[in-house]
């Protein structure tokens, strides 16, 4: 993700992302305080028994995102105080690194908080390995030519989205198309609506 956005030449920053009222500036903004969050949740260790799990830790519902929540809004704001796209790619890389070499560093079995939850920092990390497959394919919603998430993570993240969903996505489909029309960020087609059967009425799994 971090290798994405330094490509990304300044004129995309001002495109539309794959996230409902932001820009690609407004996602990688958020990119940023989503690698603060997973330093602050490493450190934060918890004494009871985790209350989720990587499939659990998602409110799930099936109502798309409008645009218009107010830390959505908040968001907007932050971004464009940056003002120059080397600062945000500046600062993504700076903080984004260092939130992965703590994420290599910490002990899977570790108990962390966060948002009134307790999980092993394992779960923890393979919930944003979703997160963040997903924030890759809004990333470059509108900009085709730019590089696609890795393969490993497309895969891992169709088998977490099938888990929640309770039911597999078609073995035809690729891992993008699973997780593009799982999510609700693009409508499936008539053929692909007879594919899914009974699995149609749970989509989209909106994750929040």
């Amino acid at each position: 993700m971090r290798s994405a956005v330094a490509e990304l030449p300044d004129e995309d920053f001002a495109k539309p992302s794959g996230c409902t009222g932001w820009l690609v500036r407004d996602l990688v903004c958020h990119l940023v305080i989503d690698a603060q969050d997973v330093l602050i949740t490493l450190v934060t260790p918890a004494e009871t028994e985790p209350t989720r799990n990587a499939l659990t830790y998602w409110n799930v519902t099936t109502t798309p995102p409008t645009g218009e929540d107010p830390l959505d809004a908040l968001i907007v704001r932050l971004a464009a105080a940056y003002q120059e796209p080397g600062l945000l790619k500046f600062h993504l890389d700076d903080v984004g690194s260092a939130a992965g070499r703590a994420a290599e560093l910490a002990d899977p079995d570790l108990r962390v908080s966060t948002q009134d939850m307790v999980l092993t920092a394992a779960d923890y990390l393979a919930a944003y390995v979703l997160e963040w497959t997903l924030h890759h394919l809004d990333l470059i919603a509108h900009l085709p030519d730019r590089a696609q998430p890795p393969a490993e993570g497309l895969a891992r993240s169709r088998e977490m989205l099938g888990k929640i969903a309770g039911a597999a996505f078609p073995a035809s489909w690729s891992d993008k198309d699973a997780l593009l029309v799982g999510t609700g960020r693009r409508a499936p087609t008539d053929a692909e609506k007879a594919e899914l059967g009974e699995l149609t009425a749970k989509l989209p799994l909106v994750l929040g």
